[in-house]
């Protein structure tokens, strides 16, 4: 009989990236818990956005099934992945075994974590603010990926996670950084787009930066853009944005002028 390992792929940097690219560029997923008491399983989608070392994090009411599951039992799991036209199990998904932490109001920890949802999800500023509304840190751990025919790989979390000492110094630095490029550089997140992201034209804009790379949307469409190289610093985050937006440029112009 074949060993069920066998199935399993060697995991690669490609893959790093892939689960990397499916967890910043989500904007929902389906959580599984426990129901409390009968120990049922329940299943349901929620929104999702990413703390900055990776970690999925959710806005949850108190009135959803899975609110006092995740309380009396922390333990759950992520379906994270792709849709699109034709066959949907072609298209790459994971499935991340995780244990929920929520996030109480008043830390500097609940501020950032508002504040990376709500860029990443504008529209749960409609309800984020009710009282029966909570966040939570949705802490991975085995993960299991599938990234098409033949693509099967499990890995811990620890070995794709962001786990950088520049995210406390990034996180500090991230809000302005973003609110100032939306505000006075709608250029260069449009060359970004057109250029690494292989995105049409529209009205770009930044949602958040971390160490990795950033994430860009327009309306309900969203990208995640990769940096060549993890940041080293916060003043490093803004002379790689400037960098790839010369880059982009020159690289567009080159395009044309072959073309």
């Amino acid at each position: 009989m074949t060993d069920k390992m066998d199935v399993l792929r060697e995991m690669d940097d490609s893959a790093i990236r892939l689960i990397r690219r499916l967890m910043r560029s989500a904007r929902h997923a389906v959580i599984a818990t426990l129901e409390p008491g009968s120990g049922n399983p329940i299943a349901t989608r929620i929104g999702i956005a990413t703390d900055h070392d990776g970690t999925p994090i959710t806005l949850v009411s108190a009135l959803a099934a899975h609110t006092p599951a995740l309380l009396a039992d922390p333990r759950c799991s992520l379906l994270v992945g792709e849709l699109g036209k034709g066959d949907p199990l072609a298209y790459p998904r994971m499935t991340i075994s995780a244990k929920a932490r929520e996030i109480f109001k008043g830390t500097d920890e609940y501020a950032r974590i508002e504040w990376r949802y709500l860029s990443h999800l504008p529209k749960s500023k409609l309800y984020a603010g009710l009282g029966d509304f909570r966040f939570f840190r949705l802490e991975p751990e085995n993960t299991k990926l599938n990234g098409g025919f033949g693509r099967a790989y499990q890995v811990d979390a620890q070995d794709w996670l962001s786990l950088s000492p520049v995210n406390t110094e990034l996180a500090a630095a991230e809000k302005n950084a973003v609110d100032h490029m939306n505000r006075d550089h709608a250029d260069a997140i449009a060359l970004y787009a057109r250029y690494f992201g292989k995105l049409p034209d529209g009205k770009w804009r930044i949602t958040g930066i971390d160490v990795d790379g950033f994430d860009i949307a327009d309306g309900d469409e969203s990208a995640r853009i990769f940096f060549s190289k993890p940041l080293e610093s916060a003043k490093d985050m803004h002379m790689t944005l400037v960098r790839m937006a010369g880059e982009a440029r020159t690289g567009l112009e080159a395009d044309r002028t072959s073309a």
